[in-house]
């Protein structure tokens, strides 16, 4: 094991040395053989879209408790205040990961559809209706009793005026492999716990962890991209052994070049170093 996690440390750190990144950190949980590593784990960062992952958590617990009915629907509105002042504003549509939903703004939309289209498209609107729906305070109290370290909701996302003051949402690669561990531990119910995974595993963005694996392998992730952070955190599943956990964090100039390469040569590596297989060529 010893020489496993050096080897391992020697490969991921010249894949960042090569990719210029600012900061990384790497978090790995192996549910084959108990094999965990870790490099600057307990890092902050700015959480980007994989904060999304904390409010899919709360919003499957709400289920699971009986407080949110997954056909219940929401107003859908692009209205929303900063944290750090209350001053309105709004999510752009352009730039959005589901542009449709903008077309439904003055209707409704079921809540397990706003589900889907956060985690599966990234939708920042989607986010902010069901955060407000939830409320941080709600979110944050089921990260607690999960016993989730490390993952900080603090508002919803695209907030500008509250990022320019660094009032930010944050995360740590431990956190995030304490959030997707308890995503498919006992803190929800099976029905929960299927909720969650299967909006995981439809995600549409996945250039990074499973970008060399194996046709076979199945990923529930949540990926993560603003001009300073690119992000990538899942449950890898694959038939022939139990699955494993990776998070990858990176902190990078604006405009980097090769940012998600790196993080699929991380995922490349890591799958080599547990199944001993060559990856996807």
């Amino acid at each position: 094991m010893e020489n496993q996690t050096e080897t391992l440390r020697a490969a991921c750190e010249q894949i960042m040395r090569d990719s210029k990144a600012v900061a990384y950190a790497v978090a790995l949980r192996d549910y084959e053989t108990d094999f965990r590593f870790a490099i600057n784990a307990d890092r902050r960062f700015h959480a980007a879209s994989t904060i999304k992952v904390a409010i899919l958590l709360a919003i499957a617990k709400g289920i699971d408790e009986g407080r949110i009915r997954p056909e219940d629907t929401l107003h859908i509105r692009n209205r929303f205040r900063s944290a750090v002042d209350g001053t309105p504003f709004r999510i752009d549509a352009e730039s959005d990961g589901y542009p449709q939903l903008h077309r439904l703004i003055g209707r409704t939309a079921k809540i397990s559809a706003l589900t889907e289209w956060m985690i599966v498209s990234s939708s920042n609107l989607a986010t902010n209706l069901l955060l407000d729906y939830l409320t941080v305070e709600e979110a944050q109290r089921v990260l607690r009793d999960a016993g989730v370290n490390g993952v900080d909701v603090r508002r919803g996302v695209d907030d500008t005026k509250a990022h320019n003051q660094n009032f930010i949402n944050e995360t740590t690669a431990t956190g995030l492999l304490e959030l997707f561990a308890t995503l498919r531990g006992n803190f929800l119910s099976k029905a929960g716990r299927d909720l969650a995974i299967n909006i995981l595993l439809q995600q549409r963005f996945n250039s990074m962890i499973p970008a060399p694996l194996p046709s076979h392998a199945s990923v529930a992730h949540k990926t993560g991209e603003i001009a300073t952070a690119c992000h990538d955190a899942g449950i890898v599943y694959l038939p022939e052994r139990e699955p494993y956990i990776l998070a990858v964090l990176t902190e990078v100039a604006p405009e980097t070049n090769g940012r998600r390469e790196a993080i699929a040569k991380i995922s490349e590596v890591v799958f080599r170093t547990l199944t001993g297989m060559e990856a996807r060529t």
